[in-house]
């Protein structure tokens, strides 16, 4: 399959899962600020916290949805185990998405493997820091 309808497939995909997944009181979100819209967006998200970062790794790079509207504004929320943190998000093009997502949850990391393309890593510095 190429990697045009791979994006396709996948992301019709995760249309319809997503609409179940935002639901679930206690799944990662990643909330941002729609970039033509301006309403808030979220998306269901495989990351790990460590510290006063949440990281992540976005399957299909500066393609995806949430990439482009962290590109248009930063600021952004995540829901960890039901409670919202605010921060900002950095896009790490520089960064090893593969040794990253070594470090993430092992079922999630599995997934944006086998249908990524493109990795892109993102780091959300979260404004309350433990």
């Amino acid at each position: 399959m190429d990697s045009e309808t791979k994006y396709r497939v996948v992301t019709a995909f995760q249309r319809v899962l997503n609409r179940v997944t935002r639901r679930l009181p206690t799944h990662t979100l990643l909330e941002t600020t729609g970039r033509t819209s301006g309403l808030p967006r979220r998306t269901p998200v495989g990351g790990r916290r460590a510290g006063s970062s949440f990281w992540l790794v976005s399957e299909f790079g500066e393609r995806s949805q949430y990439v482009r509207n962290i590109k248009a504004d930063p600021r952004v929320r995540v829901r960890l185990r039901g409670r919202w943190h605010t921060g900002t998000a950095h896009l790490l093009p520089d960064d090893d998405p593969v040794a990253r997502l070594r470090g993430l949850p092992r079922m999630n990391s599995a997934a944006v493997r086998t249908v990524g393309a493109g990795l892109l890593t993102v780091r959300v510095d979260l404004d309350d820091a433990p």
